[in-house]
Formats: C-alpha cells, sequence, structure tokens
C-alpha cells in the first residue's frame, strides 16, 4: 500500500478515503490522531491491528456537536455541564452508552467515551464523514507522534493516507468519568480542579 501525504486543503481526498472504509492519521490539537468512519466493526478492527491495540481498550467516538453527544449516551445535568464549559476541547467524557452502540464498538463496556476536538480541520472532516473512532497515532505502548513525518515513519506502506501537519501539545486528551465525584482516568492539560470548578 502506498501511503500518501495531503494538505488539510484536499479535504475531500480524506471524506472519499474515510468513506471507504480506510484509517486516516491526522492533527490534533493534542496529539495525531488515527481514524476510521463510525459504522463498521471491520473499520474499527483496523485500527486495532495498525496499533497492535489490546482490544480489551475502547476507541473514543468523536463527534462534531454537542448536541450529537445525546444521540450515543445519556447525558445528565453534571454531565450538560462539564461539556458546556470544556467541549469542544481537550478532553473524553465516558459516559453510560446507549443500547443503540452495540458492546463490540465499547470493548464490551456499557460506557462510551465520546470527544468533540477544537481543530478546525478535524470538526470539519466530522461535519463531511459524520461521527468517528479516533485513537492516539502510535503503536500502543510507544510515544504519541505528534507531526506527519513521525506518523509517516511509522505506518508508511500500512495506511493509504496522512494529513500534513503538527501538534501543538504532546498531550493527549483527559479523559473523565462523571458520577457521584470526578475520576480522571488519564490526566491531559484539564485538570480535576478545573472539572471541580464547573460543578460547584
Amino acid at each position: 500500500m502506498e501511503t500518501v501525504l495531503v494538505e488539510k486543503e484536499n479535504i475531500e481526498d480524506v471524506v472519499k478515503v474515510l468513506q471507504h472504509g480506510q484509517v486516516v492519521a491526522f492533527p490534533t490539537e493534542t496529539v495525531f490522531g488515527l481514524g476510521v468512519k463510525f459504522g463498521s466493526l471491520e473499520y474499527l478492527e483496523k485500527i486495532y491491528e495498525l496499533k497492535n491495540r489490546d482490544h480489551s481498550k475502547a476507541v473514543t467516538l468523536m463527534v462534531p456537536r454537542k448536541e450529537d453527544i445525546e444521540q450515543y449516551a445519556y447525558v445528565d445535568e453534571k454531565t450538560k455541564k462539564v461539556i458546556n464549559a470544556f467541549m469542544p476541547g481537550m478532553i473524553t467524557l465516558i459516559l453510560k452508552k446507549k443500547d443503540l452502540i452495540d458492546d463490540s464498538y465499547t470493548a464490551g463496556l456499557k460506557t462510551i467515551g465520546i470527544r468533540i476536538p477544537d481543530d478546525p480541520f478535524v470538526l470539519q472532516l466530522l461535519e463531511k464523514v459524520g461521527p468517528m473512532l479516533v485513537t492516539s497515532a502510535n503503536i500502543s505502548g510507544t510515544p504519541a507522534l505528534l507531526n506527519d513525518q513521525e506518523v509517516y515513519e511509522t505506518f508508511q506502506g500500512r495506511i493509504p493516507l496522512i494529513v500534513k501537519g503538527k501538534c501543538v501539545n504532546n498531550l493527549a486528551s483527559t479523559v473523565v468519568q462523571v458520577d457521584e465525584e470526578v475520576k480522571i482516568l488519564r490526566q491531559g492539560l484539564i485538570s480535576q480542579e478545573m472539572i471541580e470548578e464547573v460543578l460547584k
């Protein structure tokens, strides 16, 4: 497989590759991402294979708008406050998923991680393609990749397309579950204190 690097202006080329069920890599406001169009377990499996990722670890669902979240997960008043304060942004919320999402998409879990990226290109891509399953572009257990050259060196010949660019942050999003208390599952730039401040 030949791997091509394209500019963000060539978004239609990116859309076409995603519509055909292929994996693409692209920069976000956190780290470089690997993504597929949501809706096929076959597409998702390609990400697990590429990353050598453990199937017990779920992959995040990216959506373009706040109102999209309730299509896939249950949102209470507490969670709404967090969504309104930090989304779009560097946060992934772990929410109880709705039954329309097969457990196979969430590694057998009854929860789903959802994120709205704060990146104009990625938001535009999501508007055109629809929701995507996205994870960091790296081999599991290795550091996150931050620019197109690092991604090319790692995935050359294994994915069809990489969007050119580099990430300004070297931290993935904060992963948080809001229940009776705020549980940080992965620390990013958004801290527990910031979230608790919003919930006061």
